[in-house]
């Protein structure tokens, strides 16, 4: 949010630097995120200043240009060709000396000495529109004669200078969306620890009267729960037109375009107060009635923007007696808004339901300064107030007659928050013995009204525009950055806690796991825990009637927390391949979500789990290409192997897993790792219809361990240790024709089953298909490792095991050896 250095001034009394203030600001929970020099006019019209045109001839070589001479206050006068038709000697113009940079929408244009048709010119006399000042090209500014020359151009022109901060304002500190807030805030401060008197003030409305009451109009709120309070007034007779520089120049500031003076005066005072106001074009509310209701559901109305739009029966609208005009607190309709033409209007300032305008204004992707307040919370007792100042600079700038009384409906008056504080407390949080009269000044300064005392307790009347401060600790907050942290000093005495981590601990495995992972190529990728619920929804490998989903979603497509990590990783690889980073290898540990309903209106706290899952995607070629590797496709194995490797370097074993093909559509081809029915991890190539709803045109590879799985089947692990073999280890290869069918882990459970005592490892180094070994026929080459620990092994002891191999293959799975 933007604010405005000079505006803050207007309502406080203080010479405090740009830079000091915005470290006050910070101090105290308003956090200066940016701050940038703003001028009126772009650059400033540094360089330029007033001269006087001494002598004016024709240029001998040109019928359109001419050759001056320029006083500017200067040691001696400037030669300057000038092109301008209506330039003559005695007038006071322009100069943009050398080195002066001129501005023309994005383009820059530096003036240089030169030589224009071999005459020297030393500068530039300008017109209205090279300067920035208006649109005219006519000829060159003439002014007035009683200005001295070398007057600098910005001081002439009343050139407004400004610095601009950038708050990062906390969706609860909406007491500090506006120029007062802020002021009010930095007051408090100042008061106490910058020897300031007095807090901010707003300008004086005691003046406001009605003119005549020729043009009332009935308000009629039929739905007092959204909108507890709402006031209006008419004013006739009003000229729309272009507002003063100086209102202009306020709206700029702070980013925003004027438009006409009505709706700049609302913007205005929106700004000023933090109190959102709206202007309808009176003689288009049909009956003389203004009626706060909910519409038909879909219902359609055409907003300001000329987009139709669907309502929702639970959208608040601002009705006459026949339509709706506004969404109340979030856009105006395209009738009843101001223009050219309007003469009488109707100023309306409420109070709505935070929560109405924010479902209201997610719900049709309207995010507007009207709705940005509303959904935080508005002040309900500054209505009043900032209609009738609205309505004053209206009658001034605008013209025309206030024409009704101030009508104000508010049959449940909002009250104020109570809350009892006490002293100890304030001084244990705070970690220092503040004095009591200090305490008391703070909650002054803060509009916080002490309404009884009682020893060591402190009864608080907290106002209701602080919608962030509903606790004691809240108010304790409050005194202690008004106090300032850097009152606080450190303390000697340091507490410690003795903590013991759950075994095994999960910060050091996830720190262990990331590194291996960074070492062998990896990138980290974190994603957005927020998804579309119609990932979910609409894919069979998902529950939806488990989909955790949000009641106020920011938008449709962040309306659901995750069930999987993979809809976010494979938006990470479509980002990287279209920006032409082909050759990927990502990993991510995130948490997914679940719910689970139980009986009872409300969902519980009770009926949501996290998982949490570690997941790895790879695609493109394994390695760059190079003059001394081979560069060679990421493929199925790649994923298994990087699995495998995670499983192992926690001590789990691979091959002492259960393994099987995963039914999951998101895969082409698979393979899960089980532990006693229980899904451990599962690898394999993603299927083609997961990746064209990311338009992804090669081949993904994805890995997914589920993380509290596997860390539960590592906490009984513990390591020992034994002494290395005494004895050589002897490998024996078989080559078994089997059928096609087959897979090596039968090969291996049979191996495994066979011999117990000295068989120590089987791999696969080789697989042969040919249509010669006959029709679903294929070769495996098979390696078996032998060893004794307890004697070298003989050949006798080495063939009877092979033999038994042998025997055992060839009955169970009618293998033949080659």
């Amino acid at each position: 949010m933007k604010i405005s250095y000079n505006w803050i001034k207007d309502y406080l009394k203080t010479d405090l630097e740009p830079s000091k203030m915005a470290e006050i600001l910070t101090g105290i929970g308003l956090e200066i995120e940016g701050m940038d020099e703003w001028v009126s006019v772009k650059g400033g019209l540094k360089g330029v200043v007033i001269g006087e045109v001494l002598t004016c001839v024709k240029h001998p070589d040109s019928d359109h240009l001419s050759i001056t001479t320029v006083d500017t206050g200067a040691s001696k006068p400037l030669h300057i060709v000038c092109g301008a038709p209506n330039v003559a000697a005695g007038q006071k113009v322009p100069v943009a000396t050398i080195g002066t940079v001129l501005y023309k929408d994005e383009e820059t244009f530096e003036i240089k000495k030169s030589k224009i048709r071999g005459e020297l010119s030393e500068g530039m006399i300008c017109a209205e529109d090279e300067l920035g000042l208006g649109n005219s090209h006519d000829g060159i500014m003439v002014l007035s004669n009683d200005v001295k020359p070398g007057t600098p151009a910005s001081d002439y022109f009343k050139i407004t200078k400004d610095f601009v901060f950038e708050i990062g304002l906390t969706p609860n500190r909406i007491d500090g969306g506006s120029h007062f807030g802020v002021a009010r805030d930095l007051a408090a401060y100042l008061n106490l620890n910058g020897g300031m008197e007095g807090k901010a003030v707003l300008p004086s409305v005691a003046d406001f009267k009605p003119d005549n009451y020729d043009n009332e109009y009935k308000i009629i709120v039929e739905n007092t729960i959204d909108c507890p309070r709402y006031t209006g007034i008419t004013i006739s007779g009003v000229t729309i037109a272009e507002s003063p520089e100086w209102l202009k120049n306020k709206l700029r500031a702070v980013g925003l375009n004027p438009i006409n003076n009505v709706v700049d005066i609302t913007n205005f005072v929106q700004y000023e107060i933090g109190e959102p106001l709206h202007s309808f074009d009176a003689d288009m509310i049909e009956g003389k009635k203004v009626i706060v209701k909910n519409l038909p559901d879909k219902t359609k109305f055409i907003t300001l923007d000329q987009v139709e739009r669907t309502l929702s029966s639970k959208d608040l609208m601002i009705c006459n007696s026949r339509e709706g005009m506004c969404i109340a607190g979030v856009f105006g309709g395209i009738k009843s808004g101001i223009s050219e033409s309007t003469k009488n209007i109707f100023l309306e300032s409420a109070y709505f339901n935070p929560v109405t305008i924010r479902k209201t204004s997610k719900r049709h992707g309207l995010q507007t300064d009207a709705s940005f307040r509303f959904e935080r919370g508005a002040d309900p007792n500054i209505t009043p107030w900032a209609l009738k100042r609205a309505a004053m600079l209206i009658k001034e700038i605008a013209g025309g007659k206030i024409s009704s009384p101030v009508v104000d409906v508010y049959p449940n008056p909002i009250e104020d928050t109570i809350i009892e504080v006490s002293y100890n407390n304030i001084n244990r949080l705070i970690g220092k013995k503040i004095d009591r009269q200090t305490i008391k000044k703070i909650l002054s300064l803060l509009d916080i009204e002490i309404t009884n005392e009682n020893g060591d307790y402190l009864t608080l009347d907290i106002p209701a525009y602080r919608v962030d401060v509903k606790r004691e600790a809240d108010v304790i907050e409050d005194i202690l950055r008004i106090y300032g942290y850097s009152n606080i000093g450190l303390s000697k005495h340091v507490n410690s806690t003795l903590s013991f981590p759950e075994k095994p601990n999960n910060e050091k495995l996830v720190n262990i796991i990331s590194d291996l992972l960074s070492a062998n190529g990896f990138a980290e990728i974190m994603c957005n825990s927020l998804n579309p619920a119609a990932w979910y929804e609409q894919s069979p490998d998902f529950d939806k009637e488990r989909l955790a989903k949000l009641a106020n979603p920011l938008s449709s497509d962040l309306n659901a927390m995750r069930q999987s990590l993979l809809y976010g990783g494979l938006s990470s690889v479509i980002w990287n391949i279209n920006r032409q980073n082909l050759d990927l290898k990502l990993y991510e540990f995130g948490h997914c979500y679940y719910y689970h309903k139980s009986e009872g209106p409300y969902p519980k706290t009770d009926d949501y789990t996290e998982n949490a899952a570690l997941d790895l995607y790879l695609t493109g070629n394994t390695s760059p290409q190079s003059w001394n590797c081979k560069t060679n496709p990421t493929d199925f194995f790649n994923m298994k192997s990087a699995v495998e490797m995670i499983l192992s370097r926690l001590g789990v074993r691979p091959e002492d897993m259960t393994t099987e093909e995963s039914d999951k559509k998101y895969f082409a081809e698979s393979l899960t790792y089980l532990n006693e029915n229980e899904i451990v991890a599962e690898a394999g190539r993603v299927s083609k219809s997961y990746l064209n709803k990311f338009d992804i045109g090669q081949d993904v590879y994805y890995g997914h361990i589920e993380w509290d799985v596997l860390r539960k089947l590592i906490k009984t692990h513990t390591i020992s240790y034994q002494e290395l073999p005494k004895y050589p280890s002897v490998r024996r290869d078989l080559a078994l024709l089997l059928d096609r069918g087959i897979k090596f882990k039968q090969i291996r459970e049979i191996a495994l089953h066979t011999e117990r005592n000295i068989l120590q490892d089987i791999s696969l180094f080789d697989v042969y298909e040919s249509d010669n070994l006959g029709k679903n026929k294929k070769s495996y080459a098979v390696s078996f490792v032998l060893r004794d620990d307890n004697k070298t092994l003989t050949d006798k002891n080495i063939d009877r095991v092979m033999n038994s191999l042998i025997k055992a293959y060839g009955k169970e799975l009618n293998a033949q050896i080659r």
